[in-house]
């Protein structure tokens, strides 16, 4: 009832762990077995191991949070000969989510991966691009066809690629990198935002800037994602405040083919089994035998 294909792969559901969030599965195991959701992508990768950014790096909002990490992970390479054969004792889907700072980082890690069992590659193109003054890969269409084309060329991989939500129109974004080979999409990355610490007189985060998820988005994501959806012949994945099967039905309704759960599950590490059984109760009570009878409906 709750299958979901993605890519090829069926999914036991449409439920995947973002980035970020669900670290590389094991971190959910004292609250259940992870093997019950769909898919997991990965913490975000880079080719080399990254600290991560400096000072303050989570900030609680009325509807969310924002954060700071600055990408901390231990590099590709111990991924592959560390991370990923514990994350495949995992019975489900594996999405390697990869950023870059550099398009010369972006391929010789996408190559790399090449010789890992993972199941595709969520390609972040968030990334500041450091010889382009530090603007985000995916903030303008050209720029992320372009890093979409060269990962393309190299990988074995199926590529979804992250859109970011602070650049361009997001469907013309979506447009421009299927036409540059990706194979799915997936959407929405973290709003830039702020926070002032009026009482020291300064931004909270070192950076100034952060990112911002939580319930709070979920309708400007909802809407993001409906624009996608339409836009592009390619399978959209719907991220971005996610805290309800209400919400995961909203998502499919619009044109979702699977959704990823990111901030509540720091709010509440047992919301994915909570909203697999209220998925099965909403489809029983319904009587939808799939979620292609409610896809893009709206």
């Amino acid at each position: 009832m709750l299958k979901t294909e993605l890519l090829g792969c069926t999914m036991k559901n449409p439920l995947i762990g973002a980035s970020g969030t669900y670290g590389f599965g094991e971190e959910y195991a004292p609250f259940y077995d992870p093997a019950i959701i769909g898919g997991i992508s990965s913490k975000g990768l880079t080719l080399n191991p990254r600290p991560g950014n400096t000072g303050q790096r989570v900030y609680e909002t009325p509807s969310g949070i924002m954060n700071s990490i600055g990408l901390e992970n231990p590099g590709v390479k111990h991924f592959i000969e560390v991370i990923l054969p514990e994350m495949r004792k995992i019975d489900t889907v594996i999405l390697a989510n990869l950023g870059g700072h550099s398009v010369e980082d972006y391929l010789i890690a996408a190559e790399m991966l090449n010789e890992a069992e993972i199941d595709m590659i969520e390609l972040n193109i968030s990334c500041p691009n450091v010889a382009s003054g530090g603007m985000a890969f995916g903030l303008h269409c050209q720029d992320a066809a372009a890093i979409t084309a060269k990962v393309k060329e190299v990988s074995r991989h199926k590529i979804v690629v992250k859109l970011s939500p602070n650049g361009d129109n997001p469907a013309e974004l979506a447009k421009a990198c299927e036409a540059a080979g990706a194979d799915g999409i997936s959407l929405v990355n973290t709003f830039q935002a702020m926070a002032v610490d009026v009482n020291n007189r300064r931004a909270v985060f070192d950076n100034v800037y952060a990112g911002l998820s939580g319930p709070g988005i979920f309708p400007i994501a909802l809407r993001m994602v409906r624009d996608v959806a339409r836009a592009v012949k390619i399978p959209v994945v719907g991220m971005g405040g996610i805290q309800s099967a209400d919400d995961v039905i909203a998502m499919i309704m619009v044109g979702a083919q699977a959704v990823e759960i990111g901030t509540m599950n720091l709010v509440d590490p047992h919301i994915v089994p909570r909203l697999i059984a209220d998925l099965e109760t909403y489809m029983k009570e319904e009587n939808i035998g799939s979620f292609d009878e409610i896809r893009k409906i709206i």
